[in-house]
């Protein structure tokens, strides 16, 4: 029976053992002084710390920013015995002598984040709030130039993290005289009393700059104020504390409510390890400093993908943790039963097997979730290096690329032009014509998308540079949307080119090849994206924006839309939003480039199912061209040229035939690829005597050997390049008359200035059109013979022979100079409105026949008719200007030198 007794006695307490709580070794108190998020993650850390050390109790109490709340908390923790204290101050001098008293009684006691009056503590964990304001004031001063008008939204002054930030503040600014705080409020840590705070100070002064905030909590009420009152564009907010999650400072910075704000560490982790090191002997930092940083727009991001990541680790802790608890919880009532049934060997073997697995496991768990965790903080330091390295490749690609879309250009030369060619003939069927229509339409996407890959790495080079002219938007808009005529009527689709009323018209100095493209480009996607029975329409209207003119272009559709999240996104270079909406990319990159050129803004707003809006909006008028010189940048018109070439396009004005010949003349083709010198011989052999050399060195000899009148001329070619072999031909007194067209496939400005610098006379693009190399050909010839007619004799106006049909025209301008030589008002418009032509028409029309605009043949006129006035009477020089036409003296003696090389005072000495 005793046994029997001893048994049972032995089971009762083995029992109670198995119900018993796990051993409480430490008890550790914490006192915070708020209960604010960034208070709230502290608590996290620290208990998910102590996780680490079995036996460890947390008892963690909130004054909620009461003084005597936080001294009740701790003489009650003194009570209880704990066996050491967190305390985090409400306010150093309330505070302090009840740390005091929990000092001298022995127990160790860890501040954090902010001190007390005494150095009676154990330890201290927090960041240097000093250096913190100091940080904050140095980018304040950098963010700010070093002037302007700043707030300060401070937490609880008599706390010793507000008062050292204010110090570290002053002392960074004190470098910076023009940056003046101009007013400070105490918030006391909280967003509405700073809301109010700042609404107050708003309402006293119109001019700030900048507002700093102790917190990201009173930043955020700061913002809430200002945009109360309209003003959150007129200034930036700084805070501090940089918490991620919804509504916190990282998330505050992303939304750019916030211009920046620095991370202020919770240390929950540090503090319980300084704690545990205290209370186990170990050797531990006295003052220990938590780093800062800055967090802004260009880290904002990555930061909240770091932290969400870190969350979902911590949570995997706090679900292991639980799950072991689960564990022991179930293995104690499996103990119990076991006790309470038979067998205590077997109980006792389960038990240890439990115990020891669940031990290993905690512990293989916790390593490896460590391991991630500094995997994680390596990763972190590794993104912005494969960022670098990311846009490293990109360009690398987007080189090759351009590298590939110039190489593209020679084959397309050879389609595009036999097609052209090919189009025109009448023996051509209708399904062969169909054909060939579907030929030329890919051969032009295919030439565009060429021209945008290469006009999109002029742009990432800062190499893309502006034609302006004057013209007039509201017509041109027609003639660059008709080619969407077909495809409207064929998608049935109602498309519709609105311009509202403008009493100043809708000319505009602008580079006019970049807004027609603005225009092909949105109105592919409005096509590509709108289905049948649909709406597109193109509005123009114009506003006034700081005393000038303004132009605001909408592209307005009814189609599929697009979400949200993809509408910030759709300017970005080659950012695409799936694999349905195929493109390459760059389009819409290159709209917002081309409008940004012109000092514009581009705006889009669309949602899945309501279609979408682009606005664009821009000066009417450029700088950089003044307004009396851009008449001559309407088109890029060369005395060597009688052809009117846009920039991109083959708009082809050809110069009559001023010259008869009875033999043909010679032509020079020089280019390595043996196709296109058999198509460009094939062009011309009925006109002229074709000859032809493979690269340079052989075509220099044939031009020395035969004197052609005109050299074509590749510009990569091996042995000798085009450039090389047209400035050798432009140096040789033999060769050096002969006009030289090059062929390239390069579109960059650089290779044409270096061309012209040369000698070279004229370009052409590949791919070009039969009739485009027809045309210049025959007018590089016949201006230079026009030239040496012209200049063989100064005396007249002009002597070259000219086509009847243009005659009269000639007459007529002639007769109408003369006539108004002496009105010194006398301008262009005038002389188109007594010609019947517009201003740019009268232009084109001077330049094709005479080679000079009309103010230059004003001018050529009125300086003839100066030197015979010069030659003939005895008038002043004053007398003559005014009679001829000239505004001034001054003006009309540079133009009398820089036309016959001599000043009308040289002119008279001379006589004399």
């Amino acid at each position: 029976m005793k046994h029997v007794l001893f048994v049972l006695v032995a089971l009762f307490c083995l029992l109670m053992a198995g119900c018993a709580p796990r051993e409480v070794r430490y008890v550790v108190g914490v006192s915070q002084c708020s209960d604010d998020e960034w208070r709230e993650q502290m608590n996290k850390e620290i208990r998910r710390e102590a996780l680490f050390y079995p036996g460890v109790k947390i008892d963690i109490r909130t004054a909620k920013d009461n003084n005597a709340q936080q001294i009740a908390d701790i003489e009650s923790l003194i009570g209880e015995g704990v066996d050491l204290l967190i305390v985090s101050p409400n306010e150093a001098d309330a505070i302090t002598p009840v740390i005091e008293k929990a000092y001298n009684k022995g127990i160790p006691v860890v501040l954090v984040d902010r001190k007390i009056r005494s150095d009676k503590y154990t330890a201290y964990v927090g960041a240097d709030n000093y250096e913190i304001g100091r940080q904050v004031g140095s980018y304040i001063a950098e963010r700010l130039q070093g002037k302007g008008n700043l707030v300060e939204v401070a937490g609880l002054k008599a706390s010793t993290s507000a008062l050292e930030r204010h110090r570290g503040l002053m002392d960074a600014l004190r470098e910076t005289p023009d940056i003046k705080l101009i007013a400070s409020a105490d918030a006391a840590w909280l967003r509405v009393p700073a809301e109010k705070a700042f609404g107050d100070i708003l309402s006293k002064f119109p001019d700030i700059d900048m507002v700093f905030a102790h917190n990201d909590r009173m930043a955020a009420g700061a913002y809430d104020a200002a945009v109360k009152q309209h003003r959150e564009h007129d200034m930036l907010f700084v805070g501090i504390d940089a918490l991620a999650g919804e509504g916190y400072g990282v998330e505050q910075v992303a939304n750019r409510q916030l211009d920046a704000t620095f991370i202020y560490p919770t240390g929950g982790d540090k503090v319980m390890e300084v704690a545990m090191n205290i209370l186990q002997g170990r050797d531990y930092t006295r003052e220990t400093v938590l780093s800062t940083a800055l967090v802004n727009k260009a880290n904002a991001r990555i930061m909240q993908m770091q932290t969400a990541h870190i969350g979902q680790l911590d949570n995997k802790i706090e679900v292991l943790d639980k799950q072991l608890d689960t564990y022991l919880m179930r293995y104690s009532s499996q103990r119990m039963l076991l006790y309470a049934c038979i067998v205590i060997l077997v109980l006792v073997a389960m038990l240890l097997f439990f115990v020891v697995r669940a031990f290993w496991t905690k512990n293989r768990l916790n390593a490896e979730l460590s391991d991630q965790k500094k995997r994680l903080e390596e990763q972190r330091d590794q993104l912005i290096s494969l960022s670098k390295q990311l846009e490293e490749a990109t360009h690398a690609k987007l080189a090759f690329f351009t590298n590939v879309s110039h190489d593209f250009r020679t084959p397309l030369t050879l389609i595009a032009a036999p097609v052209n060619q090919l189009a025109e003939s009448n023996k051509l069927g209708e399904n062969e014509r169909f054909l060939l229509n579907i030929i030329q339409k890919n051969v032009t996407v295919l030439l565009r998308l060429i021209n945008q890959i290469l006009d999109f790495r002029k742009f990432e080079n800062g190499k893309l540079s502006m034609t302006l002219s004057r013209f007039d938007i509201s017509e041109n808009i027609k003639d660059w949307t008709d080619a969407f005529r077909t495809l409207s009527y064929r998608k049935h689709i109602h498309f519709t080119v609105l311009v509202e009323p403008s009493e100043e018209g809708y000319v505009m100095i602008a580079d006019a090849e970049k807004m027609e493209r603005i225009t092909y480009n949105l109105l592919s996607n409005a096509f590509k994206f709108t289905p049948e029975n649909g709406t597109i329409e193109i509005k123009l209207s114009q506003f006034t924006k700081e005393g000038e003119r303004w132009l605001r272009y909408q592209v307005s559709d009814t189609g599929i839309g697009m979400p949200a999240e993809h509408v910030k996104h759709i300017f970005e270079s080659f950012y695409q939003i799936d694999v349905h909406h195929a493109g390459s990319g760059i389009g819409l990159a290159l709209v917002k480039a081309f409008v940004e050129m012109h000092g514009g803004t581009i705006a889009v707003d669309s949602g899945e199912g309501r279609g979408t809006v682009f606005t664009l909006e821009m000066p009417v008028q450029q700088n950089g061209v003044p307004e009396e010189n851009v008449e001559k940048n309407i088109v890029l018109t060369n005395l060597k040229e009688g052809a009117v070439l846009s920039a991109d396009q083959e708009t082809i004005q050809t110069a009559p035939e001023v010259v008869e010949r009875d033999d043909k003349e010679t032509v020079l083709i020089i280019d390595d690829n043996q196709d296109v010198r058999d198509y460009v011989k094939s062009l011309l052999h009925d006109k002229y005597t074709v000859i032809e050399a493979s690269n340079g060195q052989e075509g220099l000899q044939q031009a020395m050997k035969y004197v052609p009148d005109a050299v074509i001329c590749d510009v990569m070619m091996p042995v000798m390049d085009g450039m090389e072999c047209c400035r050798r031909l432009k140096s040789e007194v033999q060769t050096s008359h002969i006009p030289v067209m090059m062929l390239t496939a390069y579109t960059m400005d650089e290779q044409k200035v270096k061309g012209y610098e040369c000698g070279a006379d004229s370009y052409i693009l590949k791919p070009f059109s039969a009739r485009l190399l027809q045309v210049r050909l025959r007018n590089l010839i016949d201006n230079r013979l026009r030239l040496q007619s012209f200049f063989a004799d100064k005396t007249s106006l002009r002597k070259e022979p000219i086509a009847d049909l243009d005659k009269g025209f000639v007459e007529k301008l002639r007769a109408l100079i003369d006539e108004q030589l002496s009105n010194s008002e006398l301008s262009v418009e005038d002389l188109g409105d007594k010609i019947g032509m517009s201003r740019v028409q009268l232009y084109r029309k001077s330049k094709a026949l005479t080679g000079y605009s009309p103010n230059e043949l004003l001018r050529i006129a009125r300086l003839k008719k100066a030197a015979s006035l010069l030659a003939s009477t005895e008038k002043t020089i004053a007398e003559i200007t005014y009679e001829v036409g000239f505004s001034s003296p001054s003006y009309f003696t540079k133009c009398y030198k820089d036309y016959f090389g001599e000043s009308p005072t040289d002119f008279l000495k001379r006589k004399g």
